[in-house]
């Protein structure tokens, strides 16, 4: 369906998750992948799903030359804890205390997506709750060191083994937890 819908546009997806990338395959959406380097910098008043539609946005802003058939998606996600984003982490060490925190608590996944051509942006946005349970040193520990979660926002996949093993309850989206809320993006395009 999509494919027909979306057959005028040249559809750009400006990011290098191998997940997201995936998701647009199982859409049935014909698309290129570009990428363009984006300093992931945002002011530090900005809370929760101002982060994400800023970054998205910001992503978006890198593709200057759009053309008129040019249908570009880019997209953020965060873990938000206590106040607190955390994005990917820089090493095991960084991967080892963000999931410590993220251990016997709440958390909100929120993703951002700009849906952006020549003439027209919408960014469209979704929060998924997450609750871990007490997680092990042990577990985490292996968790990095088979999974090396280095790529991923609040470096944990929860379609990876920590996924099976941590996760007691979801309000939302799964699918927007691996890192595209892929309902919410399908509807948008859809109304094109």
């Amino acid at each position: 369906m999509l494919r027909e819908k979306l057959k005028e546009y040249n559809v750009i997806l400006a990011s290098k998750s191998p997940r997201r990338q995936q998701f647009f395959q199982d859409l049935d959406i014909d698309f290129t992948v570009q990428l363009k380097e984006v300093e992931e910098i945002y002011p530090p008043e900005l809370k929760g799903i101002e982060i994400t539609d800023f970054l998205a946005d910001l992503k978006s802003q890198a593709f200057t030359n759009l053309s008129e058939k040019d249908l570009l998606i880019t997209s953020d996600t965060i873990v938000w804890l206590d106040e607190i984003a955390l994005g990917k982490p820089k090493n095991a060490e960084d991967a080892f205390n963000m999931l410590r925190s993220l251990s016997g608590k709440n958390h909100k996944v929120i993703t951002s997506i700009s849906i952006k051509s020549k003439n027209y942006q919408k960014i469209i946005n979704d929060i998924t709750t997450v609750t871990f349970k007490e997680l092990s040193d042990n577990e985490i520990n292996y968790y990095i060191k088979n999974y090396k979660p280095f790529d991923k926002a609040g470096a944990y996949g929860i379609q990876e083994w920590i996924g099976f093993i941590a996760i007691d309850k979801l309000e939302g989206s799964y699918f927007n937890v691996v890192g595209l809320p892929v309902h919410k993006l399908y509807k948008e395009l859809m109304n094109l």
